[in-house]
């Protein structure tokens, strides 16, 4: 289908259902995000003797003691929570939402990178090197379609189920996949978005690449050293509807440079962002509000800013909610398609929190300090530029 094709068929964001460090109602996370308030604890659960600022989500999560045993994890727990709270964000209630259509027509996918991976970890960590593991021990847990699986069981879907795993980008592309499958005609409404959550595998992972900092995250600042790590699910309603806040673009690359190097020149996360725009439409200069990836790792950050700089004339207002949340990983995508949606539907924008020294050796970006923009924001476009060159942004635009 071509993008004026794409252009023509509308596919509404439900408001989102979202459980992250900042907290688990839209309204919370809001005022968090505007009054620029970080959700970072310290803790050395998953670096024994190493202390790190973590995004640990604090809030309550599910008794799993009457699920099936290849549903019960951390992740699917996080699910469960942002499946609640989407059905408290619609008019009626997700099943009213569901009802409208019938189940083999509803589709469900799940961006995730570490799906049940840490429960793994528990379950080797009992058993030792030698001995068996647990008898509640189930392999499908850390299978990377577990969490799609789960969301679908649970609801009694029966349209198409996926999981997709591009690291950081992954809900990203969650997104842009059930819009493909509704404009396509495949399906009438897709329940969409990401999750992951902390584990030993991750944070280590991240620390063996020396890409973590043991203080709260500086994106884009002179002082910058690494990432935060943090763990989220945010998950939408995503249906062929007019009105409210649509996903109007989609933008993804690949670079192909490196497993973990972004491309240094930008061009990768260039042609994703130029992409997204011209799929919905839309000129640089409408663009009222930019999520930055921006992690705080000194070549991400110099690549984003060089690649903003190469498309827009002037940086639009701008900020790295990874400041805030910590780097949710296969979550980050659908959690700050979040924060654009809250962006667009409170007329404010996220605050870009760091020391304020910006690193004059970057391209200028224009970082949010005021969450109160001049006039309205109508367009908001989110990146996600993950390892291996895997480039996603997406454009959020609110219809009147």
């Amino acid at each position: 289908m071509s993008d004026a094709a794409f252009r023509r068929v509308p596919c509404r964001l439900s408001p989102p259902g979202v459980v992250c460090s900042l907290g688990d109602t839209n309204e919370r996370i809001a005022e968090a995000l505007f009054n620029g308030r970080r959700g970072l604890a310290v803790s050395d659960a998953f670096t024994p003797g190493r202390p790190l600022p973590l995004g640990r989500v604090a809030t309550p999560l599910a008794d799993t003691r009457a699920w099936p045993a290849e549903h019960v994890s951390r992740n699917n727990r996080l699910l469960a929570l942002a499946l609640e709270r989407l059905g408290e964000q619609l008019d009626a209630s997700l099943e009213a939402g569901l009802a409208r259509h019938p189940r083999e027509r509803i589709g469900v996918v799940i961006g995730t990178s570490t799906s049940g991976i840490g429960e793994t970890e528990a379950a080797l960590a009992t058993a030792g090197r030698s001995a068996p593991l647990p008898d509640d021990f189930r392999y499908a847990r850390q299978e990377l379609g577990a969490p799609a699986r789960f969301v679908a069981e649970r609801l009694g879907i029966t349209g198409p189920v996926y999981a997709l795993s591009t690291a950081c980008s992954s809900s990203a592309r969650a997104l842009a996949s059930a819009r493909r499958l509704l404009l396509s005609g495949e399906c009438d409404a897709v329940i969409a978005g990401g999750a992951d959550s902390l584990c030993r595998l991750t944070v280590n992972g991240f620390a063996s690449l020396e890409a973590v900092s043991e203080r709260p995250c500086l994106p884009f600042s002179a002082h910058r050293d690494g990432i935060n790590l943090g763990e989220a699910a945010a998950l939408f309603m995503v249906t062929a509807e007019p009105g409210g806040i649509q996903l109007a673009g989609v933008g993804e690359s690949a670079d192909a440079y490196h497993i973990s190097a972004p491309r240094p020149d930008g061009s990768g996360a260039l042609a994703a962002m130029r992409g997204a725009l011209e799929q919905a439409g839309i000129t640089p200069q409408q663009v009222d509000y930019l999520n930055l990836h921006g992690t705080g790792t000194l070549h991400n950050d110099r690549m984003e800013a060089l690649a903003v700089s190469a498309l827009f004339a002037a940086s639009p207002p701008a900020s790295s909610t990874k400041a805030l949340t910590g780097h949710t990983l296969g979550a980050a995508g659908a959690l700050e398609a979040a924060f654009c949606w809250l962006a667009l539907a409170h007329g404010r924008l996220p605050r870009h929190v760091y020391d304020g020294v910006y690193d004059p050796q970057l391209a200028p970006l224009a970082l949010v300090d005021d969450p109160m923009p001049a006039r309205a924001p109508r367009h908001a476009l989110s990146n996600s530029f993950a390892f291996g060159g895997n480039n996603a942004s997406l454009l959020l635009s609110r219809e009147d």
